[in-house]
């Protein structure tokens, strides 16, 4: 059963948590700021089972009847809020399940605990509404946003939380922590920590994903020839990556560290920094075919190419303007 000791990173959180529970001088009201998939849930549902623990330690004990509710959620007083509109939390979704929910006692735990997940799609009104339970909120209540945005938050929202931001997990923690979990060899792992950039969510979808692996090989096959492919060809294998079930951002984090290596390799003649070392013989030829210019090029389509994709432009489109460029200068 889960512990803060099973946090990945995350040090200045956990302490912050752990320390609040030992001096019995636990917040009202938290916001985890952090990206998707960075760990936000899996910290709030330790810290939920800690306080309803019923040893009542700074580690949930994991045996006593509380944190075998807690960990499967159903506890009766750790409740998470749903919505069902997927771009909205609305204010009825508040008040139905928190504001007209606070005054209604704990069942059987010390607190009633509210984890709000994806909170930076409360609408004004749902905001307004959770406010006034902030203002004056029972002693046993803890409301624990969510969030990859805090700055979407009401300033008065903001005010009345303990706001915790989640950091970039070191890569040799994440790399030990890959390893060791999942068994993965030296390279692979090195492979999702520099994809990951330090979340955790990421790296570990990273290394247990048969379609993610695929993923790779089909973007680094596609990159690695396109210079010899008519356009054709290229808008073909474009589309084929399209079919995959994959953040279309991903193809170009992929891009990203293979451009990067070959720029590294190029300005030092060293592979010990190289995630992709066992295209060792193929960053050496696009080293050697392509200018710092046009890789600096190359990186600067990708910059672009990330902003289209952020305005909703077509995938297949963006990406056959950025071949075009890889095709000329990559």
């Amino acid at each position: 059963m889960a512990t803060f000791n099973d946090i990945v990173g995350q040090e200045q959180i956990k302490s912050h948590l752990k320390a609040a529970i030992r001096s019995n001088k636990v917040s009202h009201a938290y916001i985890i700021n952090g990206e998707k998939a960075s760990g936000k849930e899996f910290i709030a549902g330790i810290f939920a089972q800690t306080l309803q623990c019923e040893k009542g330690g700074d580690e949930p004990c994991g045996e006593c009847h509380s944190c075998k509710q807690a960990a499967t959620k159903n506890h009766p007083d750790i409740r998470y809020v749903t919505h069902e509109k997927p771009a909205s939390i609305g204010v009825d979704d508040i008040r139905d399940q928190v504001s007209d929910d606070v005054s209604i006692k704990p069942y059987s735990g010390p607190y009633k605990i509210y984890i709000i997940s994806e909170a930076e799609k409360m609408t004004a009104q749902a905001q307004n509404a959770i406010l006034k339970t902030l203002e004056e909120p029972p002693a046993y209540v803890v409301i624990m946003l969510l969030t990859t945005n805090s700055g979407s938050f009401l300033q008065t929202i903001r005010s009345r939380c303990i706001e915790l931001d989640m950091k970039p997990v070191p890569s040799p923690v994440l790399k030990e922590y890959l390893m060791r979990e999942y068994e993965i060899p030296d390279y692979k792992a090195d492979v999702c920590v520099a994809f990951a950039q330090g979340n955790v969510g990421k790296a570990r979808e990273m290394a247990t994903s048969d379609d993610f692996t695929a993923v790779q090989n089909a973007t680094l096959n596609l990159v690695k020839s396109v210079r010899e492919m008519d356009l054709s060809d290229a808008v073909a294998g474009i589309k084929a990556m399209s079919e995959y079930k994959v953040d279309p951002g991903d193809y170009l984090d992929i891009i990203s560290i293979w451009y990067r290596d070959v720029l590294l390799f190029k300005a030092t003649g060293e592979t010990d920094q190289l995630v992709f070392r066992e295209e060792l013989s193929t960053i050496r030829r696009v080293a050697q075919r392509s200018s710092y210019e046009g890789i600096e090029e190359v990186l600067e389509a990708l910059k672009k190419a990330r902003l289209r994709l952020s305005a909703n432009v077509n995938f297949e489109l963006t990406m056959e303007l950025l071949f075009l460029t890889i095709q000329e200068k990559g």
